[in-house]
């Protein structure tokens, strides 16, 4: 079994070359979701996150809204590292877990999209890394277009990860996602079938 990281910054386009890769065979883990699940209403997470930044984050339903606990941590570099304290831990131990249930049911390739793959140190968990990428200015349009997120907000939430370049250093497979999807759909059933061709 191989076990891809897809990793890059917000609005790189992960999303859409792991839609891609589920499409062409791939089981895809999807590292946010796994967050939201691992901090639902009344876990040990959900406490620990509304003790460390107050009820101010919790929506009417009991959720913690993440737009503004976004706010606080893009914002702020020892708040950002306190969530990341309380949840890394957590989400990796079911990724983890999750890869596990795959390798037993006989899964060939696993895709983990995580946006902080490389932050969190989870390199190891992987047999490869594969990085979105995409200009700072597509990014911002991206993210404004699809999550009505202001520009300083995107901004903000870029200057707290890895840049581009720092990502890259470490990938094994760069995919360039500012192009038409039928020619990103292109370049990542290559990728595909290149990865199936080491299997």
């Amino acid at each position: 079994m191989k076990i891809i990281g897809l990793t890059g910054g917000y609005g790189s386009g992960k999303s859409t070359i792991t839609r891609f890769l589920a499409e062409l065979g791939a089981a895809v883990i999807d590292a946010d979701k796994v967050g939201h699940e691992v901090f639902k209403p009344g876990t040990e997470a959900w406490r620990e996150v509304v003790d460390t930044f107050g009820q101010g984050i919790i929506s009417i339903d009991g959720t913690i809204d993440h737009r503004k606990l976004s706010r606080i941590v893009f914002r702020d570099p020892d708040a950002r590292a306190k969530l990341n304290m309380i949840m890394h831990p957590r989400i990796y131990e079911r990724v983890k877990d999750m890869i596990e249930e795959y390798r037993r049911s006989g899964v060939d390739v696993v895709v983990v999209e995580a946006s902080l793959l490389l932050e969190a140190g989870w390199k190891p968990m992987v047999d490869e890394v594969w990085v979105a990428s995409a200009p700072q200015a597509t990014v911002i349009r991206r993210m404004k277009e699809q999550k009505g997120i202001l520009e300083s907000e995107s901004l903000a939430r870029i200057q707290a990860q890895l840049t581009d370049e720092e990502r890259t250093q470490q990938a094994d497979v760069v995919i360039a996602t500012d192009f038409p999807l039928d020619e990103l759909k292109e370049e990542v059933t290559a990728q595909w079938h290149e990865l199936r061709s080491r299997i």
